[in-house]
């Protein structure tokens, strides 16, 4: 393992998620949300991007759900993460799906001083808030992906509402997620991951929230962005 990987990966994150590793693909256990709103993800980023034909990167790929969703929309998808239980159970799901995702065991750090400029979109959703230094990651991207290509990130917003609903309404009242599945201190601003993309040459073009009503327990695109958003960046040609 090199330094970037050293740098840039919490060991106590990586335990977590390769400790629910098993459950990724129940769509009932912890990881029911990713499961609720990857179509959501998907259309987005198809809509975007159109990622048929395109050579796509997951990052922080865990399971495969989003990796699996954009090789079912014609994408060449190529899902990395540093949960080695995680890439086990993805490539293990592709022999139920008959799908191809080429998983890897790399930093995305690594993988951009590896292969730059080499794909067509970059992905890096629920992340971020998880890495002690996510302008790192965003850098990475920014390296990886084709000029005139996208790049999409999601995160969580920082304020008092995004600590009521994700973490003590999600986590402790709902119990939708784990205990402790989040840190709120790292937490991010729609404005701070923006400039951080733009320090990197990447330039954002549209955001949106994504809402969840407890009364439907439906997930939503739209303006309200004050808990969980997304982000579409280009990357001049």
């Amino acid at each position: 393992m090199n330094e970037s990987t050293v740098l840039n990966a919490d060991a106590s994150e990586i335990a977590k998620f390769s400790a629910l590793a098993h459950k990724w693909w129940d769509k009932d256990s912890e990881f029911k949300p990713l499961h609720q709103i990857n179509p959501l993800r998907l259309g987005f980023i198809d809509e975007i991007a159109g990622l048929a034909g395109k050579s796509v990167v997951d990052v922080g790929c865990g399971g495969g759900i989003l990796s699996e969703g954009m090789a079912s929309h014609g994408a060449q998808v190529t899902g990395i993460d540093l949960a080695e239980r995680s890439l086990k159970i993805a490539r293990l799901h592709l022999h139920e799906s008959g799908l191809k995702v080429d998983y890897r065991l790399i930093a995305v750090e690594d993988l951009a001083t590896e292969a730059p400029a080499s794909f067509d979109v970059v992905t890096c959703m629920e992340m971020l808030e998880h890495v002690p230094t996510p302008a790192s990651i965003i850098e990475a991207c920014s390296r990886l992906v084709k000029p005139g290509g996208w790049v999409f990130f999601s995160t969580l917003n920082r304020n008092v509402k995004s600590y009521a609903l994700a973490v003590v309404g999600a986590e402790y009242i709902m119990g939708m997620l784990p205990r402790g599945t989040h840190d709120y201190t790292r937490f991010i601003k729609p404005s701070e991951l923006s400039r951080m993309a733009r320090n990197v040459g990447l330039e954002t073009v549209t955001l949106t929230g994504l809402s969840y009503n407890p009364i439907t327990k439906v997930y939503a695109l739209g303006e309200d962005s004050d808990v969980n958003y997304m982000i579409a960046c280009h990357k001049p040609a």
